[in-house]
């Protein structure tokens, strides 16, 4: 059955006087939602599954680049639907393959992803990582972040989360017939933002990475890292979160991680630790501890000490990560010596961790400090300043 074009289309509708035109977010919309669009606007139910096809299976995000479909339809897809809400606009390379790249959203904010390579926590074998962001700035305050130097601006929908990774496509042809995946093998949230505070937008975002009639991405692959939101982790707990996730600890003890991370305050270690007992109960998955490492900060034998009984206590894993200096803070990475001192404690006391190497140095690889760095250019060229581009 032909569409149906002497009914107006919603959209031509409220382009006719002058309404603008609200584009529904495609990529949390299910097969069935699509489909009853799709005839409540005229055209064929069966199109749905042609485009899911396109979409999921081939990877192609924009409706005119669709195979099989009508130019007629392809319009309205894309007047119709927001398949893109975010755009690369500029981005850094590292001598180590780190890649940062930076996402200008439609209503002009910034935020950044990062693909990089690093050791699988499963077999140590060297994997493509693509760490996303989930919100524009940050309300947590954590010291030694970028991100919080701006503050919260706002959450990203879950279309904005999903739109980071769809840059990172490889096309290839195997055996005479065409392949699409994406060039990362996993998804860790843990960029601009704490994810848990967007809890809703950041499930829904998850969903379409997991679902299998959309990328299909296991959930052994996809990790979200927090600072630490003691009651969110336990509601993680009570809807059975399938995904890995992580825990930026960062202090062993409350005085020191106080300091560091003023969420702290409110949800300090005990409760934090109540919490991720309850979640690695239930889920049955084994937490990862973030632990930057400060010179003269969290380095010491004793914190060391402390963390070895806090990984003990959750059978967590332990990631020491080497501190990316941020312009205009005043902390500095602890030695190369320091940490491997720290390492051995850990090792000594029968502690499951990773040194992790420096990853992004010279490329501005601090968490939020790339759309920090070009919201206040930006800023500057608004104030008569030359404007200088990212890139």
């Amino acid at each position: 059955m032909a569409p149906n074009f002497q009914r107006e289309s919603i959209t031509g509708a409220r382009a006719r006087v002058g309404m603008p035109v609200q584009k529904i977010p495609f990529y949390t919309l299910s097969l069935r939602e699509l489909a009853e669009t799709l005839v409540n606007d005229g055209f064929e139910k069966f199109r749905a599954r042609q485009i899911f096809d396109g979409v999921y299976a081939k990877k192609i995000f924009n409706p005119r680049e669709f195979p099989s479909i009508p130019s007629k339809l392809a319009e309205y897809l894309s007047e119709r639907f927001d398949f893109e809400p975010a755009e690369i606009v500029g981005g850094r390379k590292s001598d180590d393959s780190t890649k940062k790249y930076l996402f200008k959203l439609s209503d002009g904010n910034f935020v950044e992803c990062v693909l990089l390579e690093a050791p699988s926590a499963d077999d140590g074998k060297i994997r493509k990582t693509l760490c996303i962001s989930t919100q524009v700035g940050c309300a947590c305050g954590c010291r030694f972040c970028a991100s919080a130097m701006r503050g919260f601006v706002r959450n990203l929908s879950a279309c904005e989360i999903v739109a980071q990774a769809l840059p990172f496509v490889k096309r290839t042809v195997e055996n005479g017939k065409k392949e699409a995946k994406f060039e990362f093998e996993n998804i860790v949230v843990m960029g601009m933002g704490e994810p848990l505070a967007n809890f809703d937008n950041l499930m829904a975002a998850l969903a379409v990475f997991n679902a299998p009639d959309k990328f299909g991405f296991g959930a052994r692959r996809i990790t979200v890292s927090t600072c630490g939101i003691a009651d969110r982790i336990e509601k993680l707990a009570e809807i059975g979160f399938p995904y890995r996730l992580a825990i930026s600890l960062h202090g062993a003890t409350d005085e020191v991680r106080s300091r560091i991370m003023p969420i702290n305050k409110k949800y300090p270690l005990s409760a934090l630790i109540r919490a991720a007992k309850k979640f690695s109960a239930v889920c049955g998955r084994m937490i990862t501890l973030e632990y930057i490492m400060i010179e003269k900060v969290n380095d010491t034998f004793l914190q060391a000490r402390e963390l070895a009984k806090i990984a003990r206590e959750l059978h967590a894993h332990v990631n020491l990560i080497p501190y990316n200096r941020v312009e205009g803070l005043e902390w500095k990475r602890s030695p190369a010596g320091r940490r491997a001192a720290f390492a051995k404690v850990l090792d000594e006391a029968g502690v499951s961790y990773t040194l992790r190497r420096e990853k992004g140095s010279g490329i501005e690889a601090a968490c939020g400090q790339l759309a920090l760095k070009r919201k206040l250019e930006d800023a500057g060229a608004a104030g008569g300043c030359a404007n200088k581009n990212v890139g």
